[in-house]
């Protein structure tokens, strides 16, 4: 959870696999939070003292069990939510492009779900992806 006051470092990826397919992931129901129902991709908050590539690595074999190869840096960007003059929510997302090296997809702590989707699919899912994730997407030319 972020605390007021907070805001919050992110750190993922886009992770494609030998047929070109694109890795999605959805919460657990219990997790809660502003993620909640959506498919997103593979990433959670950088840690004290955790480089941002030492961070996409941990979270990625977190939530997935897989191995991957960090390709190229995104660029970064951000969420700000505010309610009744609060501000609710910061985080900066810094994801990268990434290739699968090995392993096969477990769904982790936090994770219920993962599917690997073609380029060609994303149209059909769009509005199950989570809106940040249509903006990494769309940052990523996956789109």
């Amino acid at each position: 959870m972020v605390t007021e006051g907070e805001i919050m470092v992110a750190a993922g990826a886009v992770i494609e696999n030998e047929e070109d397919r694109i890795l999605l992931v959805r919460h657990v129901p219990e997790r809660g939070g502003f993620w909640q129902g959506k498919w997103i991709c593979p990433g959670g908050r950088v840690q004290l003292g955790e480089t941002i590539e030492e961070a996409v690595l941990r979270e990625v074999r977190e939530e997935t069990q897989l191995e991957i190869t960090l390709i190229s840096l995104l660029p970064p960007f951000e969420r700000i939510v505010k309610s009744r003059g609060r501000t609710e929510l910061h985080v900066v997302y810094i994801d990268y492009l990434a290739k699968l090296v090995s392993g096969e997809f477990r769904p982790g702590s936090d994770v219920g779900e993962g599917v690997w989707v073609s380029r060609d699919e994303i149209p059909n899912i769009w509005d199950e992806l989570h809106e940040d994730t249509q903006r990494l997407l769309e940052i990523a030319k996956m789109v």
